[in-house]
């Protein structure tokens, strides 16, 4: 299938992309770079033998999109591309709305014009707000009590593809929400790597062992859990690719399909914190700090419609993840 993906360069795009090209698919890549590196393209082709056609386009040119769609004949979209800091997009609300939902819409527009109807989505457990905790299933309601504008532009877009899905009845729309993806490629090549400041657990913990920031600040330790701190769903993020794989058998019926993509599992961030250390055989600073406002104490998913309909499940483990990352920092030297 020719697949354009958005944002391809990118942390969870770039391991897309390799399981896409390892399937046979004939992929062609857009992303501005803002937050990836060009030198990702070689990484994918050292891993497949195939280097995939790329073009430095924004998905909030219009006019650069509509040349890239009128040259080529996509029969499907993953649209990764977007601004996805959740305390950056407190300070920056219009960037995020613009980019995400205005870049969206022109996607969206490009694949009417050109009769391209079939789309997945990286939509983010954020959308199911503050009032849902504990284990989420894809049937809750949504879009009430989100605290950031990135969680509020992932709800918009959702109910945007829905209702372009009616609009639009030959569309296949697959909505997929993630939890929290971790790890890195076991090859050493692909990984997280944001440019500017991580404000994820995981690239916080790499910078840390790096040494570019001091200690790992652990928000909050007297939260009703095993250990006293916030529970997520740490999802590896070659097992996150295959899903997207995975869900491209749901292209076959029209309408909207949306699945969770997580392990099922909750890990806390200081079990997070002490896998690290056994895998890098270094204790990591740390200190505990405040409870930060809007955090939950317990977040993971339901992940068995994906496993019904999809037949997808996770493999790897977060002692996985955490070996994959470090041989990813080392790698990386």
């Amino acid at each position: 299938m020719k697949i354009l993906v958005t944002g391809g360069t990118g942390y969870i795009g770039s391991h897309t992309v390799v399981e896409l090209i390892k399937a046979g698919h004939e992929v062609t890549i857009i992303d501005n770079l803002f937050n990836s590196k060009i030198e990702v393209l070689d990484k994918i082709a050292t891993l497949t033998g195939t280097k995939p056609e790329f073009h430095k386009i924004d998905i909030l040119d219009l006019a650069g999109m509509r040349e890239l769609f009128q040259s080529h004949d996509f029969e499907a979209v993953i649209h990764f591309a977007g601004l996805k800091a959740v305390a950056e997009s407190i300070e920056k609300p219009l960037e995020y709305y613009e980019t995400n939902v205005q870049g969206t819409v022109n996607l969206l527009k490009c694949m009417a014009e050109f009769k391209v109807n079939k789309i997945i989505f990286s939509s983010s457990a954020t959308v199911y707000g503050a009032k849902n905790s504990g284990k989420l299933s894809e049937n809750l309601t949504t879009g009430v009590a989100i605290t950031n504008p990135y969680g509020e532009t992932k709800h918009v877009i959702e109910k945007i593809l829905e209702a372009e899905a009616v609009a639009r009845p030959e569309m296949s729309v697959v909505i997929l929400r993630y939890f929290n993806p971790v790890g890195a490629h076991e090859s050493g090549l692909l990984g997280e790597d944001p440019n500017g400041i991580p404000n994820n657990l995981m690239p916080i913990v790499m910078k840390v062992r790096s040494g570019e920031i001091k200690e790992l600040a652990i928000y909050g330790n007297d939260y009703d859990t095993r250990d006293g701190t916030c529970i997520r769903d740490y999802i590896h993020v070659v097992d996150l690719a295959l899903g997207h794989l995975k869900s491209m058998q749901a292209f076959e019926k029209t309408g909207t399909s949306v699945y969770n993509l997580g392990s099922g599992r909750g890990t806390s961030v200081l079990e997070i914190m002490h896998a690290f250390e056994e895998a890098n055989h270094a204790a990591l600073p740390h200190r505990f700090a405040d409870r930060r406002p809007g955090d939950l104490a317990e977040i993971f998913a339901d992940p068995s419609k994906a496993k019904r309909e999809l037949n997808w499940e996770t493999t790897h483990t977060i002692e996985d993840a955490m070996r994959d990352t470090i041989n990813f920092l080392d790698s990386a030297k």
